[in-house]
C-alpha cells in the first residue's frame, strides 16, 4: 500500500505523520530529534512504499518567508535528490501548531501532555497532512463535476 509521509520540520524536533492509500486518513507517527530525522525517514521509506513526502512550509501571515523557510526548502531539495522516485511536496503549515494545541484541549489531553512540545509537533504534522488530503479531495471533486 502506498503511503504519504508528512513532516513538520523544526530546528530541534520534527513531527511525522502518515496516511495510507486508498483510505486517506492522517495518523500521527512520532516526533523525532531533527538531527536524527534522516535515520527515521530512511527506516520508514525502507519498510513502506512511500509515494509522497509532504513538508510543512513555514510562512508568515502575509505569505512571506519566515526564518525557517530557507532551511525547509533546503531539506526538500535534499530529499528530492536522495529519493528521486518519491514526490516531495511543500504545503502551507500556517496555524498547524495553534490548531494542534486547540485539538489537544478539545481531545481532553492532560495539561502536562499539552505542554510537551513533542506531542504538539506530531499532532501539527497530522493536521498538515489531513489538510493536504482534504485539498486533494476537493480538487478531485471539482474535476469530476
Amino acid at each position: 500500500m502506498n503511503h504519504i509521509l508528512a513532516v513538520d520540520y523544526g530546528l530541534k524536533r520534527t513531527g511525522i505523520a502518515f496516511a495510507i492509500y486508498p483510505i486517506l486518513i492522517a495518523h500521527p507517527y512520532k516526533t523525532v530529534p531533527t538531527k536524527e530525522l534522516d535515520f527515521y525517514l530512511e527506516e520508514y521509506i525502507r519498510t513502506n512504499t512511500v509515494t509522497t513526502i509532504l513538508i510543512g512550509l513555514p510562512l508568515k501571515m502575509n505569505q512571506n518567508n519566515t526564518d525557517a523557510t530557507s532551511l525547509v526548502i533546503a531539506f526538500k531539495l535534499k530529499l528530492m535528490k536522495k529519493y528521486p522516485e518519491i514526490n516531495v511536496v511543500m504545503y502551507d503549515e500556517r496555524f498547524s501548531s495553534l490548531i494542534a494545541k486547540k485539538s489537544m484541549i478539545e481531545g481532553n489531553y492532560k495539561k502536562s501532555d499539552r505542554r510537551k512540545k513533542e506531542k504538539v509537533d506530531v499532532i501539527a504534522a497530522t493536521i498538515i497532512l489531513q489538510d493536504y488530503i482534504r485539498s486533494i479531495e476537493i480538487k478531485d471533486h471539482q474535476k469530476h463535476k
